[in-house]
C-alpha cells in the first residue's frame, strides 16, 4: 500500500526557481551505494523512451563526494557533474547513502537543501531516506524507507513520522520508498504523477513491472531472516523459535537446541542475519504482541504472558523502546483509527472482538514508530533486524535541526492516505 498525500495549498504552489526545470532529474550517487539502487533512477529517468510513449526526462548524474566512487562489487564510477548541477534541477533523487550509521557529506547536505528551499522535488529511495532526514527534509513528515532500518531511522530522527508498512510515501515535495524494488514503484508514480497513467504504464511494460503493486512491506516484516538460512541447520531452530514464543525460553535454549556453544551460535546467527540473537528474538515477542494487542482483549498483562515475556513490565519496556509506545496506547490509537463499520474479530478470526485483522486495512492506522508516543501514520511492526544506530556528526545534526527549525512554519505535515 503506498500513501499519496493530497498536497497542501502552500506545497502546491510551490515554484521552481532560478535556472531548475522540471523535466531535469539531478540523481545523486556517493561511493559505498548499492548498485541496484542506483541503476533504478538512471535506468527510469535517463533512457529515452519516446517511441513506447513516455515523455522524456533529462538526466543529470551528479557525485556527491570526490570521485571516483566506489559502488558494491568494487565497481568505480567517474560521474559527469558534480554538486553545482543539482542548481538545475526539479527533481532530485538520492537512490541509496552507503551506512545508516555515518553522516552524508555536509556539503551534499546543504545542496539538497538548497535544491528543496528553490522548489525541487527531492526523493529518497530506500536508505536515501538517512540523507533526507540528515539533511531536515523529514522532520514533522510522514516518511518510509527499508523495513530492517525503519526502527532505526525512528530512533536516530525522532521528529520523523516513520511508516515501515509502506511501499513508498509521497508527501508533496519529498518523496521517501522502501527497499530495492520500492524504488521501482516510486519512479513509476513520479512518471505517474507527472504524465498520467498511460505514461506510467507505458514505462511499466518497457520495465516488465507491474505499474502498480497492491499491499505494502507488512508482507515481509516478519521476514526477519534472509531466505538463505532455509538450507542453513539454524532454520529448524528459528522456526521452533517462531512456533514456541509463547514459552519462556532464552537464548542458551536455542544454542542448545543448535548443538552449539552459546558463543559459537550468536557467531553464526550474526553472520546469517546480522543481528544478535537476543536482539531477534526480544523483537519476535514484540511482533508477537502488536498482533495480540491488535487482534484480541486480552489485557497486556495476558499478552505479556502469551508473548513468552517474563513480565508486564519487562513487555512494556521492550514494547516502548521498540515502537516508541505503551502497549495499551498502542491498541487505543490501532481502534480509534480503524474504520468504522468494520466487522471485528477475535484472535482465531470469530467475530466479535475489536482491532481484529478485518481492520487491517489502508485506513486502519495503527501508531508509527515515533519515539514521543503514537501519531496518526500506518505502522503495524517494526523489523526484526534493525540496531540502533550511533548518533550522526555534530555538525551534521546542527545543519539539520537549524534547516527544519527555518521551514517549519511552512511544513506541509502529514496527510491523509488516498
Amino acid at each position: 500500500m503506498s500513501h499519496d498525500s493530497t498536497a497542501a495549498p502552500e506545497a502546491a504552489a510551490r515554484k521552481l526557481s532560478g535556472r531548475r526545470r522540471k523535466e531535469i532529474v539531478a540523481v545523486l550517487l556517493f561511493s559505498g551505494g548499492p548498485i541496484f539502487e542506483s541503476s533504478i533512477p538512471l535506468s527510469v529517468f535517463g533512457i529515452d523512451r519516446q517511441d513506447a510513449g513516455v515523455p522524456r526526462y533529462r538526466l543529470l548524474v551528479c557525485g556527491g563526494e570526490e570521485g571516483p566512487l566506489r559502488t558494491t562489487g568494487g565497481l568505480e564510477l567517474t560521474t559527469p557533474h558534480g554538486l553545482e548541477a543539482i542548481s538545475r534541477a526539479g527533481t532530485v533523487v538520492v537512490p541509496a547513502w552507503r551506512s545508516i550509521t555515518s553522516p552524508p557529506p555536509e556539503e551534499a547536505l546543504d545542496a539538497i537543501r538548497r535544491a528543496h528551499e528553490e522548489g525541487a522535488r527531492i526523493v529518497g529511495l530506500c536508505t536515501g531516506a538517512f540523507v533526507l532526514a540528515a539533511a531536515g527534509l523529514l522532520d514533522g513528515r510522514p516518511a518510509t524507507t527499508h523495513w530492517m532500518y525503519a526502527p532505526t531511522l525512528a530512533k536516530r530522527y525522532p521528529s520523523v513520522h516513520v511508516d515501515p508498512r509502506e511501499l513508498f510515501v509521497d508527501d508533496g515535495d519529498v518523496l521517501t520508498s522502501a527497499g530495492t524494488a520500492a524504488g521501482i514503484d516510486l519512479c513509476l508514480h513520479i512518471v505517474r504523477t507527472d504524465h498520467g497513467n498511460e505514461a506510467a504504464g507505458a514505462l511499466a511494460r518497457r520495465l516488465v513491472v507491474p505499474p502498480r503493486r497492491s499491499g505494502g512491506q507488512e508482507r515481509y516484516l516478519d521476514r526477519s531472516l534472509p531466505e538463505e538460512i532455509g538450507a542453513d541447520p539454524l532454520a529448524e531452530v528459528v522456526a521452533w523459535a517462531l512456533e514456541h514464543l509463547h514459552e519462556q525460553f532464552d537464548v542458551e535454549t536455542l544454542a542448545a537446541r543448535a548443538y552449539m556453544s552459546r558463543r559459537t551460535f550468536d557467531r553464526r546467527f550474526r553472520s546469517l542475519t546480522g543481528s544478535a540473537p537476543l536482539q531477534w528474538l526480544i523483537t519476535q515477542r514484540v511482533l508477537q504482541a502488536q498482533r495480540l494487542l491488535e487482534t484480541s482483549d486480552y489485557s497486556v498483562d495476558e499478552v505479556a504472558g502469551r508473548c513468552g515475556f517474563r513480565s508486564p513490565v519487562a513487555l512494556r519496556g521492550h514494547f516502548r523502546r521498540q515502537l516508541g509506545s505503551s502497549p495499551a496506547a498502542y491498541r487505543a490509537a490501532y481502534r480509534a483509527r480503524r474504520p468504522q463499520g468494520d466487522k471485528q474479530v477475535d484472535a482465531d478470526g470469530a467475530p466479535g472482538q475489536p482491532g481484529g485483522p478485518a481492520s487491517l486495512g489502508p485506513a486502519g492506522l495503527p501508531p508509527a514508530l515515533h519515539p514521543d508516543g503514537p501519531v496518526p501514520m500506518q505502522s503495524r511492526r517494526t523489523a526484526a533486524n534493525a540496531l540502533s544506530a550511533t548518533a550522526s556528526a555534530g555538525s551534521a545534526e546542527n545543519g539539520r535541526e537549524a534547516y527544519a527549525s527555518s521551514r517549519a512554519a511552512s511544513l506541509p505535515g502529514q496527510r491523509s492516505a488516498t
